[in-house]
Formats: C-alpha cells, structure tokens, sequence
C-alpha cells in the first residue's frame, strides 16, 4: 500500500495504527528532538532565530495566535492542509505521516492533504530542519532533511511550531525555572535563548517537552548551558515523543475541549496534494 493510502485510512479513522517500514539510526532517535535539530542545522545558511525558526516580518503559544496565526477552526477540528514533496521515497513519506496521525489521536488538529487550500504547509527536504511559528498566509514550508530530520519527534517539534509554538525554555516566565548560563554560550548562540512573551496557557513549565533545548544547548566547552533551579544536575530535553503538556497546550489553544473526537467528518478532504511545492 502507498503512504498515500494510508494517509487516506487515516483521516477516515477505519484503519488500525500504521506500521511503516523505516530505515534509520535509532542512536540518533534517543537524543531527542533538540539535540537532532541542533546537530543537523549547525552548518545550515538559512537564517533562523532560537535555532529552527524562520524569522517572519509579523509574528509557548506565541503572542500571533491571538492575532491571526492561528488555523482556524470548523465544527469541532482543526484542518490543517498539508502536502509532501516528492524527493522523500515512500518510507521517510511515512515517517512524516505516522507523526501527523499522533496529533489526530490526542487533539483535534486534523491533517488533509491540500486540494485548493491557500494557507497549508508544505513538507521538503530543505538545509535543515526548520519551521515558522504559527500559520503564514498563502503556504509555508517545513523542512525536514532528509538522512537528518525524519524521527517522529523531530516532525512533532517543528509542526508545534507551525502551530504557534515557541520552545520550552525561552517562554516569559522560564526565569522562575531555569538559568541560563551564558558563559558557556557559543559566541554569537545567545539570541538562541531570547526570552519570548509567550503565552503559557496555564500550563506548568515542563522540562519533559518535547519543545525543550538539552541543558548542554549550543555550548561551547560541553558544559551547561541551561540549568534547572530545582535540580542543578536535571538531565532533559531528550524528549521523543510530545509530552502531556504539550498535548494539552495544544488543546486548550484551539479548543478542543470539553470532548475530543476520534473520528472525522466524511466531508474531509482526502485527495492527494500533487508533489512538490506549488
């Protein structure tokens, strides 16, 4: 069966978990989202802030979602078209896929694959793995490199953002949680560790988010760079997967209480966006 296929099971939800075949490092699975992303974009050319952000004229919800860079919401879901380009074969296609179809099980973010949509996103193997934060008009691109980028934690890290999320350990109130020690900062790293006014939606600050630097963030003598107030020897931002918070995060963003639904309207859209970018 193609990914496309079972992309389509999916978003009708008569279709048991998918199972896909992957090849891949498993080591570099357990370091976690941050470390991934920070290893791979370490010698990429595109401009980013705090490390895999694409800098956008306007614009751990950040403050644009109360603005406009939230996507909107139908009935009781969030359709967020989508489509995937056509370099990746069809196991790294899955991988992408499996870590979309996590959102539909806990959440009521809802991925289809893009027809006519003006705003969507649009997965590539760019230099690095990278996103916007919060939904850009007329399309934006996540990139996910190929041979770098394709773990399930990694495709949740940067979809967060493309949600409105910013990372755990720069939103407004991290002071009250963590230091930041920047002497250990590799020179010219510190606008990594910005602070952002964030909004926490009344959440609790959590070092198991899957948006978590590692302590040793961008350090440049392996010593850390981020360090717990309740524990100076915390050892986090090894998260793989989205932690609970991060799930409800998202849920209280977009409203997706008091009952989340597993199933999704017949009227979805389900046809297969064409390869690569439009």
């Amino acid at each position: 069966m193609t990914p496309a296929f079972f992309f389509s099971l999916f978003l009708s939800m008569t279709a048991v978990c998918l199972r896909a075949a992957v090849i891949r490092d498993i080591s570099d699975e357990t370091l976690g989202a941050s470390a991934i992303i920070e290893r791979v974009n370490a010698n990429s050319s595109k401009p980013l802030v705090h490390g895999d952000i694409v800098p956008a004229s306007t614009r751990n919800a950040d403050p644009c979602t109360a603005i406009g860079c939230k996507w909107p919401k139908t009935g009781s879901y969030v359709y967020v078209p989508v489509s995937i380009g056509s370099e990746y074969s069809d196991q790294e296609r899955n991988i992408i896929i499996n870590a979309l179809v996590t959102f539909h099980a806990s959440t009521c973010i809802r991925f289809v694959w893009r027809t006519n949509h003006v705003d969507f996103i649009h997965f590539f193997s760019g230099q690095g793995c990278y996103s916007y934060v919060g939904r850009q008009s007329r399309g934006q691109v996540i990139s996910l490199q190929r041979n770098g980028c394709l773990y399930q934690s990694t495709v949740q890290h940067e979809v967060l953002h493309a949600l409105g999320f910013h990372h755990e350990q720069v939103r407004s109130d991290r002071d009250l949680y963590v230091t930041i020690l920047t002497a250990n900062i590799i020179p010219g790293q510190e606008k990594n560790f910005v602070k952002v006014a964030t909004n926490n939606l009344q959440t609790p600050y959590d070092f198991n988010s899957v948006m978590h630097y590692r302590r040793d963030a961008f350090s440049k003598n392996g010593q850390p760079t981020i360090v717990a107030k309740s524990n100076p020897n915390l050892n986090f931002g090894n998260a793989f997967q989205m932690s609970a918070n991060d799930i409800a995060r998202v849920n209280r963003l977009y409203g997706c209480y008091p009952h989340i639904s597993s199933s999704v309207p017949p009227s979805t859209p389900r046809r297969i966006a064409a390869p690569g970018y439009p």
